[in-house]
């Protein structure tokens, strides 16, 4: 695929030929293959561990817990969460009780974007919802390896045309095509013009 950016001075901006390649070349499948794996591989284990724990899926006071760390302004040194309007939402979650259908809907979720990225199957989708959650988990204080899966992941969604082309997205996305081409299938190379 080739973009070009065309400005209100209708100067020409090439985007450059190893981002074009790293984003949509064929080849490129296979440098997104390892770290799609990983990311997937991660999520996976993250969920699966949950899923057999009851203070996950029956009574959610795991996830409570975390959050309670999370609102908590010690007297001295950094708050885990650095913005007021984040602490607020996470404190309304808590006054409602939302861990208790809160943290089955986290495992859930971790679980299926990694089968979804280990598959190769909806990589795009299933890397936007991981790098939501990592963002939500760094919002919140938590850093432990979320920085490195949100990279890897924004990596993965804009290379949504190759990532999973090892997987299940090499036989997914020319069946279903995509919403701008109204079912079409998906054509390996297609170049487009932007105008800034």
């Amino acid at each position: 695929m080739s973009v070009n950016f065309i400005s209100r001075r209708q100067r020409t901006f090439h985007e450059p030929k190893m981002v074009t390649w790293l984003l949509s070349g064929p080849q490129a499948a296979w440098v997104w293959l390892l770290p799609r794996l990983w990311v997937g591989y991660s999520w996976y284990e993250a969920g699966k561990h949950k899923l057999e724990d009851p203070d996950w899926m029956a009574t959610g006071v795991a996830l409570k817990s975390y959050w309670e760390r999370a609102v908590t302004i010690p007297d001295t040194g950094r708050a885990p969460i650095s913005f007021d309007w984040y602490r607020t939402f996470i404190q309304s979650l808590l006054d409602s009780n939302a861990h208790t259908w809160f943290a089955p809907l986290v495992v859930y979720g971790e679980l299926l974007v990694g089968v979804a990225l280990v598959f190769g199957a909806f990589t795009g989708i299933a890397a936007f919802f991981g790098a939501f959650m990592n963002w939500n988990f760094m919002m919140a204080g938590s850093a432990s390896t979320n920085p490195m899966l949100f990279v890897i992941s924004i990596g993965l969604i804009l290379a949504w045309r190759v990532a999973g082309a090892i997987g299940l997205d090499s036989y997914l996305l020319p069946l279903i095509g995509t919403p701008w081409t109204e079912g079409e299938p998906v054509e390996p190379r297609v170049s487009a013009v932007r105008h800034a």
